[in-house]
């Protein structure tokens, strides 16, 4: 797994690969943890590694299926209080979960937000929640590529907090941890834009 995305030509391979990038970033970050270290909390902050790669899921899976769908068609958003319960639970990795479970789930959404990035029409309208007070008032709607770019930041964002917990576990650092998963990689879905034929 390099540690540069590979070079790009066009906006949708930059798309492309700059999410596949991050998203292969969890999967380094985790390599060689145990449930109980994935769940640990050692820094001063209530995030741990387990709970960074179930947000990463949830997070993708709330952006991609808004994008997946229709501007007149999105799904209904949540009350307010019921959308901070969610995003609390994504956000801890319960005792009942393990770090191979979680690390599934987001193999899995990786591979559903990639081939939306290489399908949709990046100029399609979404729809924005309208009920949560982190996005600018009056906007109703943005487009699929407002919406890859948003999780890119997000899952940039969450991948160096979970270095810094993961160096906080066992001193170990990403260069590091990318040389292992390199070695180790049993099915290529650690980096993911390396497949046959790309």
């Amino acid at each position: 797994m390099p540690a540069l995305a590979p070079p790009v030509a066009d906006e949708r391979s930059a798309l492309r690969e700059f999410l596949a990038y991050h998203q292969s970033a969890y999967f380094a970050v985790s390599y060689g943890l145990t449930d109980e270290q994935a769940r640990a909390t050692p820094t001063v902050s209530a995030l741990s590694i387990g709970g960074l790669v179930k947000h990463a899921t949830g997070m993708q899976r709330t952006w991609i299926t808004r994008a997946s769908a229709a501007a007149d068609a999105a799904p209904a958003d949540p009350p307010l209080p019921e959308v901070a319960r969610r995003l609390a639970d994504e956000h801890v990795m319960r005792p009942d979960e393990t770090l191979d479970g979680l690390l599934g789930a987001l193999r899995e959404q990786n591979e559903k937000s990639l081939r939306l990035v290489e399908t949709a029409d990046l100029d399609a309208p979404v729809r924005l929640p309208q009920n949560v007070p982190w996005f600018q008032e009056n906007l109703r709607t943005t487009s699929v590529r407002w919406v890859i770019m948003q999780v890119i930041n997000e899952l940039a964002r969450h991948a160096g907090h979970a270095d810094i917990v993961r160096e906080s576990i066992d001193g170990a650092t990403m260069y590091e941890l990318i040389a292992a998963v390199e070695e180790w990689e049993p099915g290529g879905w650690v980096t993911p834009w390396r497949r046959p034929g790309r």
